[in-house]
């Protein structure tokens, strides 16, 4: 049986957001958000949709992690052999969408990916959990494999492989970066007269204005 969705409603509320009163960077108001996103929403919290499109014009979207933010831009990683890896390698932008919902708050982000440097992600790479290195060899992303026993074998022969060695970051694992060429920030509000600010590098420098719920 289907289940009717279409009533379902959700007040949203949350304090104002005006375009005279943030800040003219918006990575300023991008750390103060997740700041609160991670008290908010806890492991959750940087938890964002990646949106890329492939040689098609196809858009492919999925959930992802974010692990660094600077002025530079948005950091996560993965398998580079991925269908996302390819398509960045093809289309070398991408969307993000964060949602937080204890929040009432949504950001929006777009840009220009490319890899960041093997150091950085060597880094990251040896920060990560055991078991979480052996992961990135084990998996061979986005392929077709014929059931979990095939994971299981590869994880004991990789475990073999390493036992007592440190685990080397493979070649086909790293970090993207998406370098933000619009940022946009939409607080809840009520009556679905939402607040939306948002910010378009041009130029060299940013520009902020408020946008029509």
């Amino acid at each position: 049986m289907t289940r009717n969705i279409a009533d379902i409603r959700r007040d949203y509320e949350g304090g104002q957001l005006e375009e005279d009163s943030v800040p003219g960077d918006p990575m300023v108001l991008f750390d103060e958000w997740m700041t609160l996103a991670l008290d908010a929403e806890g492991d959750d919290g940087n938890t964002m949709t990646l949106a890329t499109a492939d040689s098609q014009g196809l858009p492919h979207a999925r959930i992802v992690l974010l692990k660094g933010y600077d002025d530079r831009g948005m950091v996560f990683y993965t398998n580079y052999h991925s269908h996302k890896g390819s398509e960045l390698a093809n289309v070398p932008h991408a969307a993000l969408v964060f949602w937080w919902p204890s929040l009432s708050r949504q950001v929006r982000i777009e840009g220009r990916v490319e890899q960041v440097d093997q150091e950085e992600s060597n880094a990251y790479f040896n920060s990560r959990p055991r078991a979480s290195q052996l992961g990135a060899w084990i998996a061979t992303q986005s392929v077709v494999i014929p059931g979990r026993q095939w994971i299981k074998e590869r994880q004991h022969r990789f475990e073999q492989a390493y036992e007592g060695q440190e685990i080397p970051r493979p070649v086909h694992w790293g970090g993207y970066r998406v370098t933000p060429e619009m940022i946009e920030f939409w607080q809840g509000q009520p009556s679905r007269l939402h607040d939306r600010i948002r910010y378009e590098h041009r130029d060299g420098s940013w520009h902020c204005f408020r946008m029509a719920p």
